[in-house]
């Protein structure tokens, strides 16, 4: 809605409605009872929690559909009709007031990770989530709120599902915990992936009060040109007399959070917060004037866990996972084998390359299929971004909804229907572009011919709504042998590119074909273009004399300011114009099996496991001495924050993978001891059971025997299942506020039968654990594997 967007762009605050669920049960909702069933069966309810909120002074209410999406729905209920029967009820409500209310149709997430850390395509993703917004379109709403999203894949693959029924307003936000989401992406990283996409807002809600949000509202507004919008808790929730509290009432919440207006444009609570501490923000904020957003002229690429902006500084985009002269990769990509991509990637990012140039085009490959499935490997094992780099059309589209971030696509052309095949899908999943200035079978050689069909390209970019921050020009190397003039209409064509605001990269090894020295003509040409304002290269990094010339360029372009980062690299330097060698150790190649579950190398784990079983080492001892020991090295690196999600997934599979190979012989040996059993379940009246799994699949590379019973079970079914199976422990999980006080109950029933009972989950406190009477609390995966042997007396 155009209304929204220029309130927005005239620096209108707004006001968002407070938590839903707590309102809820303040209103009569049961203990346990499921939201979307009571909302469908108490609509008298839910109008009167709308209308508190909007006599509070809420300028948007959101719909009560945050598990909207077939996943997370009771069975039996349809996901269009529940959210096209709440975004009615939620619009009625609206329109009772003097005031004009805007309707959100409010998209959380939904339970379950995309591959390859959990097990969902982009399209079955997608498709709930398209599901959902049909569902609240058809209802009314007047734009979206995507919340509480924790994984960079989710929040994207959200956007892009609004975004293919809707071109209404689309608010984002994340959630973060001790500056990080659950997958590792930081505020800066999911302020950068979102500014690409076509969405209006950005914030973050949950987890934190308002004095814990303002460092990552900060960060938000300092790495996003869009306005931004805050949610915070009313403080963290404890439990008292047997209720779930917040602590800050309405004007200490207030007062409070008014220190985030000066950043964020929009302004609402989350969990614990209801109309009086709206009706108080309002009031304390309501005159404050309104940050402008951030003026964001510079192209960022990112992955997860890693933010790359093209130029700041000079930037090395590494080229060696492109079948182009290299046999033995082709054949690998031939017979659908990564090896040798693996390789190159382990080459590349060993030596400082933060973007890596993905070509999967070989003969007889079917690059639509197998670009994909090469980003879910890559992505899997390296935290660098990536460049999808392909001349076919199809395989670029398919593998965007792959990517976990922003990734450089390489590349958009003057070619007819280039444009149009191609932009749209950057725009809709936030890839920034490399216009390559080719319109037919010609060459332009002047650098005016090349910035015509560049002007072109991006005049239909920016009529399609996709800024020029998202654009990066190839200046389009000829060969010098044949055109002398080739070195200049490159660097003119920097120049040029630079005056009208563009980013420029360049495939350099065509400058020096056909000559002698060609590392020599190469790297200097680097330098002079480098010097005129290049933004980046895409070459090999393994060259050391093209890698030495990019760092001494950053050092001489005040881009690495007192040369740290040159000194640390080149302190014992010698001339060697040769190629590097890389040590295993310096890759991601692992030389044992230890090493293979330390870096998640579970494609070669098994021959690394034969090899010292038929060295000698009994399967019983490998497992014990090597295998255990690694995992829980990946366990501290994940603690350091060194590993985030991917890598701790990546090496509980190969851990996983080792194991299942070795039982059998572990068995037939008789050296078998015997396993302590846990129990693992969501409490009942909660659906959310991603933190359990992650939980389970730790303890179970631990050496513990897991019973998971799931998610929404009740407190006598975990008892009596925990006593069939001579549980040791139970592991009890809860994501909701209103969901935890289910846990005292299965405490009580075991007390007595000497089975111990350890709690956690996203709301769960250290407090909360004790004062319910739990032997034992755990922050995190990590933190269970060692709770659980201190419980076991390991």
């Amino acid at each position: 809605m155009d209304i929204i967007r220029t309130m927005l762009a005239e620096g209108r605050r707004l006001y968002v409605d407070g938590a839903t669920g707590t309102m809820l049960q303040a209103l009569g909702m049961p203990d346990g009872a499921d939201p979307a069933r009571f909302c469908l069966d108490r609509p008298d309810i839910v109008r009167t929690m709308h209308e508190r909120y909007v006599q509070a002074g809420a300028d948007i209410i959101l719909t009560p559909t945050f598990g909207g999406t077939r996943f997370k729905l009771p069975a039996g209920i349809d996901p269009f009709d529940f959210n096209k029967t709440m975004a009615e009820r939620t619009a009625a409500a609206a329109r009772s007031s003097h005031r004009r209310i805007f309707v959100a149709g409010d998209i959380g997430p939904v339970g379950h990770f995309l591959r390859p850390l959990g097990d969902l395509s982009p399209n079955e993703l997608v498709g709930a989530l398209r599901e959902q917004a049909r569902g609240l379109i058809a209802g009314g709403v007047d734009l979206f709120f995507i919340e509480t999203q924790f994984d960079l894949a989710e929040a994207r693959a959200a956007v892009a599902a609004v975004r293919l029924e809707s071109e209404l307003p689309v608010f984002v936000s994340m959630t973060f915990e001790d500056g990080v989401s659950l997958t590792g992406s930081t505020p800066e990283i999911f302020a950068a992936t979102m500014d690409n996409m076509p969405v209006d807002a950005i914030g973050v809600n949950c987890g934190a009060g308002p004095e814990q949000m303002l460092p990552v509202v900060k960060k938000l507004a300092a790495n996003c040109s869009k306005p931004i919008f805050a949610e915070p808790n009313a403080g963290l929730p404890e439990l008292i007399d047997g209720k779930t509290v917040f602590r800050l009432g309405a004007d200490e919440y207030a007062e409070k959070a008014a220190l985030l207006s000066e950043y964020a444009q929009v302004l609402g609570g989350c969990c614990g917060t209801g109309p009086d501490h709206i009706s108080s923000l309002r009031r304390l904020t309501v005159n404050k004037s309104v940050r402008k957003p951030e003026i964001i002229t510079q192209v960022r690429l990112t992955s997860r866990s890693e933010l790359v902006t093209l130029g700041s500084p000079f930037t090395l985009i590494g080229e060696r996972i492109n079948p182009t002269g290299k046999k033995t990769l082709t054949a690998d990509l031939q017979k659908g084998s990564f090896a040798m991509a693996l390789r190159y990637a382990e080459e590349q990012t060993s030596l400082g390359c933060r973007i890596l140039d993905v070509n999967v085009g070989a003969p007889g490959v079917d690059e639509a299929a197998l670009l994909p499935e090469l980003i879910q490997t890559l992505t899997g094992r390296f935290s660098c971004a990536l460049c999808l780099d392909s001349s076919n059309a199809a395989a670029l589209t398919t593998a965007l909804p792959w990517y976990p971030g922003s990734a450089l696509v390489n590349s958009v052309s003057g070619e007819p229907g280039r444009f149009e095949t191609i932009a749209p899908a950057c725009r809709l999943w936030g890839a920034p572009f490399i216009i390559l200035p080719l319109a037919d079978a010609s060459l332009p050689k002047s650098a005016a011919e090349r910035m015509r069909i560049v002007e072109d390209i991006a005049g239909k970019a920016a009529a399609a709504g996709i800024p020029k921050r998202m654009m990066v020009v190839d200046i389009l190397a000829l060969t010098a042998a044949s055109d002398s003039n080739a070195p200049k209409a490159c660097l003119d064509m920097v120049h040029a590119c630079r005056e009208q605001g563009f980013s420029t990269t360049i495939g350099l090894s065509n400058i020096s074909f056909g000559m002698p020295a060609r590392d020599l003509i190469n790297s200097t040409f680097l330098a002079m273009a480098a010097g005129s304002g290049l933004a980046s290269c895409i070459g090999n990094p393994s060259n050391a004399r093209l890698r030495e010339t990019a760092d001494a360029a950053r050092f001489l372009l005040g881009q690495d300011p007192g040369g740290s980062r040159f000194t640390a690299r080149y302190a014992d330097w010698k001339a060697d114009p040769g190629t590097a060698r890389i040590s295993s150790m310096a890759s991601n190649t692992a030389s044992s099996a230890a090493e293979a579950v330390i870096l998640g190398d579970k494609d070669n784990i098994i021959a690394l496991v034969e090899k010292e079983v038929a060295s000698g080492t009994a399967p019983f001892e490998l497992v014990r001495e090597r295998l255990i020991p690694a995992i829980q090295i990946v366990g501290e690196k994940y603690e350091k924050k060194e590993y985030f999600l991917p890598q701790l997934l990546a090496s509980a599979d190969a851990m996983q993978k080792a194991f299942a190979y070795l039982k059998p012989q572990i068995e037939s040996s008789g050296e078998k001891e015997e396993r302590k059993t846990i129990l693992l379940a969501t409490v009942e009246g909660d659906i959310h059971d991603i933190g359990k799994n992650i939980v389970g699949l730790l303890l179970a590379n631990n050496g513990y025997e897991i019973v998971d019973l799931g998610k929404d079970v009740p407190a006598t079914t975990i008892a009596e299942r925990a006593i069939e199976c001579g549980a040791s422990i139970i592991g009890l999980s809860a994501l909701m506020t209103t969901t935890m006080v289910k846990m005292p109950e299965t405490i009580e029933l075991v007390r007595g039968t000497g089975i111990k009972v350890m709690v956690g989950g996203a709301v769960v406190t250290r407090e909360y654990a004790d004062s319910i009477g739990a032997d034992g609390y755990a922050d995190d995966a990590v933190d269970a594997v060692r709770v659980a042997a201190r419980l076991i007396g390991v």
